[in-house]
């Protein structure tokens, strides 16, 4: 099987021209064969109408990551320096990201086997925030990092990018933006490249202009912006078939050539089903005005973000079946005599193989640690049943009632906000979940809801067995 070339989503200006063939035929001359898909893209941005100008006025590009989106803006900018001179303002949300993108361009205009395109440089600048590329024909293109300040003293840019468009803000494109509106040539174009906006990013700016797309081209007029997107259209993940290749094939254009199938099977493995879902799938998940209300205060979570290793003390471990059982997280909290109490995400794995892992891993632990919690309609009787004979201590595993659940909910919120609880900065997983979660309600009052939940709701588990359970076994615990 072959990566899909065509995106689902597909949004262009008509055109009658194109310098794309032009592009592909320049960077394969310099050493860079674009794929199919890259191809496509080129095309439409560099597509003309009858009067020779470019049709598109901003370009919008979401795929997911490693599949070879930078290659485009390689493309896009190689192009529009050397045959046409414009001068190129290329922005990123991080200084590393730019960099990368610098010094790919760089070396294909220092690259001593095509002497005629070293002969092009005028000059190279390589400080740090001062990294640019000057052509004798006067093409320039600068990088920087976005801020608020990151565009002053531009003058005469025809090409904005955003790399990592998914990070930038209205302030910071409102600020980039004045550059263009000001440029002294005739051809402008913006291109925000990216991946789907994940929770806690700002995203306001990428999403709106996708939206803007889909809206425009649903009408009877022409358009003049273009969006292309490698996605599924799903945004609920318990519709979503993740073991299903062929998903992974259709939304992963670069999959059997440079992507492989053993490297996003390992993701898949290791992803929680939200990150999967987003960064190998591109799936665009609802902003959160469209969510209900968030169950977590993100200033009092990441107050509680902590680098200090795990303490050691009390035990419990918090098992969550996503509701149709494919899924299941595997938490622990620890309780020291003195100190915060930690929560942690031990494990997150699809059950299609099976559950007997989790017993083992289980069962291995019963004399260090105080309970498990067990929650999910699809999976929760088949593990006790498995770890019965060993978890043989009254009340040693709780299968929680939905009131259970309300206490446990609110138990973990109240020390979030009291700041008595911690959970390591290096989970990612956890973090995305705890901010994504929204409230859901049961039993009177409610429980963590949305997409990805489960990973926070093994937390809260874990942590309300470990402050009601009675046992505590008399030895050092550890979380591992």
């Amino acid at each position: 099987m072959k990566g899909n070339q065509i995106p689902r989503i597909k949004i262009e200006p008509n055109r009658t021209a194109t310098d794309g063939k032009g592009a592909s035929m320049l960077m394969k001359a310099y050493g860079v064969e674009l794929d199919e898909w890259q191809r496509l893209i080129i095309d439409c941005w560099l597509g003309k109408d009858e009067s020779g100008e470019y049709t598109v006025t901003s370009a919008g590009l979401s795929v997911p990551r490693q599949n070879g989106k930078n290659v485009c803006i390689e493309a896009r900018e190689f192009y529009g320096l050397v045959i046409n001179g414009e001068k190129i303002l290329h922005t990123a949300h991080q200084v590393s990201t730019y960099k990368k993108a610098f010094r790919r361009l760089m070396a294909m205009f220092r690259d001593k086997k095509h002497p005629e395109i070293v002969k092009a440089v005028k000059k190279i600048r390589e400080g740090v925030g001062e990294e640019s590329i000057e052509l004798v024909n006067g093409g320039l293109i600068e990088f920087k990092a976005r801020s608020r300040q990151s565009a002053r003293g531009f003058d005469g840019i025809s090409l904005v990018v955003f790399d990592e468009a998914q990070e930038a803000s209205d302030e910071q494109a409102e600020a980039i933006l004045s550059v263009l509106s000001a440029s002294a040539t005739g051809t402008r174009q913006i291109i925000y490249a990216g991946t789907p906006p994940y929770t806690g990013c700002n995203g306001e700016v990428f999403r709106r202009f996708r939206q803007a797309c889909i809206t425009a081209s649903g009408k009877d007029e022409e358009i003049h912006n273009s969006w292309h997107e490698w996605s599924i259209s799903s945004d609920n993940l318990d519709k979503i078939d993740f073991s299903n290749r062929e998903l992974w094939f259709e939304t992963n254009p670069a999959l059997g050539y440079r992507l492989t199938e053993e490297f996003t099977e390992e993701e898949f493995k290791t992803l929680s089903p939200l990150g999967f879902a987003r960064e190998r799938l591109g799936m665009w998940s609802k902003p959160a005005s469209e969510q209900s209300d968030k169950a977590i205060d993100p200033r009092a979570w990441n107050a509680c973000k902590s680098s200090e290793q795990k303490p050691e003390g009390k035990t419990a471990y918090g098992v969550k079946f996503s509701a149709d059982g494919s899924l299941v997280v595997l938490a622990g909290a620890t309780i020291p005599t003195n100190g915060k109490g930690r929560i942690t995400v031990i494990e997150v794995r699809q059950t299609g193989h099976g559950i007997t892992w989790l017993a083992e891993w289980l069962n291995e632990r019963y004399k260090i640690a105080s309970v498990v919690v067990i929650d999910g309609k699809n999976g929760a009787d088949l593990l006790v049943d498995k770890i019965h004979d060993t978890w043989k201590f009254k009340d040693s595993v709780m299968k929680p009632s939905a009131r259970d659940v309300v206490n446990a909910t609110a138990l973990l919120i109240n020390e979030i906000n009291e700041q008595s609880v911690t959970w390591f900065e290096g989970q990612d997983g956890l973090n995305e979940s705890a901010l994504s979660a929204v409230k859901r309600p049961i039993a009177g009052g409610w429980g963590f809801g949305g997409m990805g939940s489960e990973l926070i709701e093994a937390c809260s588990l874990a942590l309300y067995g470990c402050r009601n359970s009675k046992r505590n076994p008399q030895r050092k615990m550890r979380i591992c």
